[in-house]
């Protein structure tokens, strides 16, 4: 095995975070292109030290003509890496960037289920982490979409995503590569600018760097980073909060115990009591209406949230009731 600085990087950082425990059932989602080839190579040339069980899954969008040789591509990499491969292929199109990225990770959440994998990794780097914060800071998201992307999240209750390549960037993945004469995949579906993310990674990060700070890329990932810490000590303090306040029935919450809370974490609660009650995400305004709850007279009530229900004061607790 030709070890690189890259291999001593990720070793490193694995034995640190500890996110994929030695000897763990570790399915690989491979695109073909630089990214993932990247991080398959390196949990193979990984797996004798980490004792992994490893796979690669491949998905296949079926969005080009050629997708597959792409699918073959990866297929007989596999087999030279001596690694079971799995295989997903689209039977429709998905046209928007979030219908393609909802369908690959239940692809990869059913290939793992029906093969026993505890853990599935993806090739996202620090690069993809200043993009998504840049992404979602045009939105209007929050502190939790601006931290965005994780080192390892649940994607059922078994199996979990894990990152490793979050402090690696993309000329790195494509330096290791080019070094190892890896046979990376041109997507070309990665240059065309009528999805956001091709045109935050091809338009807007150049002219920050060029602009603003050549470093730009590598700062918005700190920036992330930072965020994940702060954010999941505000969780963890919401929760004890929401606890505390939350009535036995889950359908409502006191609001004398929120208004002793900071902003911060009122908004916090309000949030993840929503998400028990209600059979969606809430949004920025859903939550700010409940919020509004918190001084109003008794009897006060918000306008219905999709699906019908409301949010109603019963002092001293808000209660959400179903039509």
């Amino acid at each position: 095995m030709f070890w690189t600085p890259l291999h001593a990087q990720i070793d490193r950082s694995l034995k640190h975070r500890q996110i994929l425990p030695r000897g763990s059932r570790v399915l690989i989602a491979v695109s073909g292109g630089q990214d993932s080839l990247c991080l398959a190579k390196l949990c193979l040339d990984l797996q004798p030290k980490w004792e992994w069980n490893l796979a690669i899954a491949h998905c296949d969008h079926q969005w080009q003509a050629d997708s597959q040789t792409n699918v073959k591509q990866v297929q007989e990499l596999a087999q030279t890496w001596q690694l079971p491969f799995y295989l997903k292929t689209a039977t429709q199109l998905r046209e928007s960037e979030a219908e393609a990225r909802t369908w690959r990770y239940q692809s990869l959440i059913e290939i793992a289920r029906d093969r026993h994998y505890q853990i599935v990794v993806t090739g996202h780097t620090a690069s993809d982490r200043a993009e998504t914060l840049l992404y979602n800071l045009v939105r209007g998201s929050g502190a939790d979409g601006l931290q965005s992307l994780t080192w390892k999240r649940p994607l059922t209750n078994t199996i979990n995503l894990v990152r490793p390549l979050l402090e690696v960037s993309r000329q790195q993945t494509l330096e290791f590569c080019q070094q190892l004469n890896l046979p990376v995949w041109q997507d070309a579906t990665n240059q065309d600018l009528k999805y956001a993310r091709n045109r935050i990674r091809q338009d807007l990060i150049p002219y920050l760097q060029q602009h603003f700070n050549p470093q730009a890329d590598k700062h918005l990932a700190q920036t992330a980073e930072l965020l994940q810490a702060d954010i999941a000590y505000l969780e963890e303090s919401a929760t004890k909060i929401r606890l505390e306040a939350q009535h036995q029935s889950e359908r409502a919450i006191h609001r004398l115990v929120l208004k002793s809370a900071p902003l911060a974490l009122q908004r916090r609660v309000i949030r993840q009591f929503l998400i028990e009650v209600l059979p969606h995400s809430p949004n920025f305004q859903q939550i700010e209406k409940v919020m509004r709850l918190i001084d109003a007279p008794n009897r006060s009530q918000t306008d219905p949230f999709p699906g019908g229900a409301i949010a109603k004061v019963e002092h001293p607790w808000i209660q959400v009731i179903n039509p």
